[in-house]
Order: structure tokens, then sequence, then C-alpha cells
């Protein structure tokens, strides 16, 4: 596992630097646009659905097995709770009867 770490250190580390960098993007995104985006993003979880059981399909150490199920798992709450919420806030447009 620790050989795996070290052959895999430059991912680690671009994966922490995205996580910092989605934080500022999302943080400023004006509250208008969050239905739009939320839409797209969806879209692209999409993917990262597929991308990721595909990863587990052909996972050789069990880190990458069970970071393809995280995936998996992360990626599918993403997408059910975006379309949650588009859901409910499309709702709010709507006239009342």
């Amino acid at each position: 596992m620790l050989e795996f770490i070290n052959e895999n250190i430059q991912l680690i580390y671009l994966v922490i630097l995205m996580i910092f960098v989605g934080i500022e993007l999302i943080g400023h995104v004006p509250s208008v646009l969050h239905t739009p985006l939320m839409s797209g993003a969806n879209a692209i979880h999409g993917v990262v659905i597929i991308g990721s059981i595909i990863v587990m399909g052909q996972a050789e150490h069990t880190l990458s097995l069970i970071l393809g199920f995280l995936a998996v798992v992360l990626g599918t709450l993403n997408v059910v709770g975006g379309f949650v919420v588009t859901d409910r806030m499309l709702e709010m447009f709507k006239k009342k009867k």
C-alpha cells in the first residue's frame, strides 16, 4: 500500500489542489447561476460514475477498488441530490393556483 502511494504521489497532490480550487470557484458563483450550473454538474457526474465503474472493474489494488467504489457512491449522491435541489428550485418558479 505504501508503494502505491509513493508511485502516485503526484496524483494525490493534484487531487488535493483540485479540491481547494473547486471550493474557491464554487464559493464565488452568484446564486442566480446555481440552477443551470447544477444541471451541468449532474451531466458531468453521470460521466464520473461511468468512469468510476470502469476503474473498479480494472482495479489491481484494494485501494483502487475502495476509491472507485467511493467515487461511485459520492457521484451518485451528487447526481440525485442535484436533481432534487434543481426540482425544488424549479417548483419555486411555477405559478400558484
